[in-house]
Parts: structure tokens; sequence; C-alpha cells
């Protein structure tokens, strides 16, 4: 009989230690692994081509080294049960986005959408950027203007493109929230563009006609090309667009690693 509750006291203990660790254990799992090397853009989920990896990474490496600001992009296939912010911030956390003591770190997670299972998006800022990067921008321009309208036209890459851009410069004080929210609400009270790239090649067509009626030649046909060329020069990805200048940075050597950054929840998400 002392035997038998000896044997039952064992069992029970490792009854026990097997659900503690198990929580920890599938945490684990759940959650890729930091690549080695290590880069800023990650994708598990296989939505971008391998030269548009190496045009992200570039970019957020330069920026990474110019200002310490570290912009990581992860893309998985599924979020394993997590809230997209809690997954966010959990990958943040385990990874060490940023720089510790500075936190200074920006997660773009990605869980592209497939079939009838929507994608969700989640922006999470480190505790050093939230004043520059508050989560009313994040929500309502950064996500909604910029990487859920790509989003949901299967457009992966000009999404992450454009909100890099814009983290970029937010991050480097090259526009505060404020200017970036009115440039934002300034570009959706304007027509749509393809009315006026129409209106523009009708202009065009009228200009070379009487051009030719009157012997000038192509002149004016190369000033309105020059014009739809300006107008269309909100739809190319980095440069002037939207009424301030998106930030960019060409990259250089490969990315030192990341440094240890904090996160507390900061940042906004969405779903498509």
């Amino acid at each position: 009989m002392k035997n038998y509750k000896s044997t039952l006291r064992a069992v029970i203990f490792l009854a026990a230690l097997i659900l503690f660790l198990h929580p920890a254990a599938k945490a684990q799992g759940e959650f890729p692994a930091r690549p080695e090397p290590q880069r800023l853009v990650n994708d598990f989920a296989g939505v971008l081509s391998g030269e548009q990896q190496a045009g992200l990474e570039n970019k957020l490496v330069g920026f990474n080294q110019k200002t310490s600001t570290q912009i990581a992009i992860v893309i998985v296939k599924s979020l394993s049960g997590y809230d997209k912010a809690d997954f966010a911030v959990k990958l943040s956390e385990k990874w060490g986005i940023g720089q510790k003591g500075k936190s200074n770190g920006i997660l773009i997670l990605v869980k592209p959408k497939v079939g009838q299972e929507r994608g969700e998006v989640f922006v999470a800022v480190g505790y050093g950027l939230e004043a520059v990067v508050p989560d009313a921008v994040a929500r309502q321009a950064i996500v909604g203007a910029e990487l859920l309208p790509a989003f949901k036209q299967n457009d992966y890459y000009k999404g992450l493109d454009r909100s890099t851009d814009v983290l970029m410069s937010l991050t480097a004080g090259e526009y505060t929230a404020d200017q970036y929210v009115n440039a934002v609400h300034k570009r959706k009270s304007k027509p749509g563009g393809f009315l006026i790239i129409l209106i523009v090649l009708a202009v065009i067509f009228l200009a070379q006609r009487r051009s030719t009626a009157h012997g000038i030649g192509s002149g004016q046909g190369f000033l309105g090309t020059l014009l739809l060329m300006d107008l269309l020069g909100g739809n190319r990805g980095g440069g002037s667009w939207n009424d301030f200048s998106g930030g960019g940075s060409s990259g250089g050597d490969s990315f030192g690693g990341f440094g240890g950054g904090s996160f507390g929840g900061g940042g906004a998400g969405g779903s498509w």
C-alpha cells in the first residue's frame, strides 16, 4: 500500500510538471525562431519574391546603419491562435527588435489572406518610438492608408514598401505624425487617379492634333507626357508622393543583428 501511494504521488508530480511545462514548450514552437544570420525582412509565407525581399532588406539595413532604428518585417503563415497584437509584441520581445536602452524597434507583422481565412497585419512600436508613431497614426494612416489598400489587391510588396517609407520618415523626424495624417487626408480628398489620367490623356490627344494641324511638331505632346508622368508619380514606390517626401535609404553592409529592444503593446493593426 505504501509503495502504491509513493507511485501515485510520483505520477501526479510528473503529470503536473508536464502540464506546467507544456504551455512554455508550445509557445516556443509557435513563434518562428530568430534567423541566423539575422535579417530585417523575414518571409516565412513565401509571398515576396527574392528581388522584393532584397530591395526591402537593403533599404531597412541602410536606415538602421544611419539611424540605429530597426524596422523589421515578419510574414507568417499562421498566428497559432494568438491575437495579432499579442503575437507581434511577443515576437518582437523574443527577437529583441531595436536597441537595448533605446527600444527603437518596429515590427510589421503580416499573416496573409488565404482562401476564406482573413489576412491580419499589426504594426508593433517599441517604447522609444511611441511618441513619434502614436497608436492613432499607426491605425488610421499607416495601416488604413498604406498597408490594407495594397494587401486587399494582393500586392504585399507595395504595402510594405510604402509603409516602411512612412515609418522611416516619421522616426527620422523628416515630418511629424500630424503632417503625415494631413497629407493622407488631402490625398483621400483628391479626385480618383484614373479620372485624372483620362483627362490628361484627352488634353495630350487634343494638343497633338492641334500641333499636327498647325505644323508645330511634337513639343506640346512631350510636355503633356511629362505632365502625365508627374501626376502618376504618386503610384511609384519611394520618392515624393502623397504631398510629402517619402523616406529612402540605400542598403549597405549586411544587417548586424537585433539589439534587445523592449515593447509595451504600442501600435495598431487591421484585417482584410
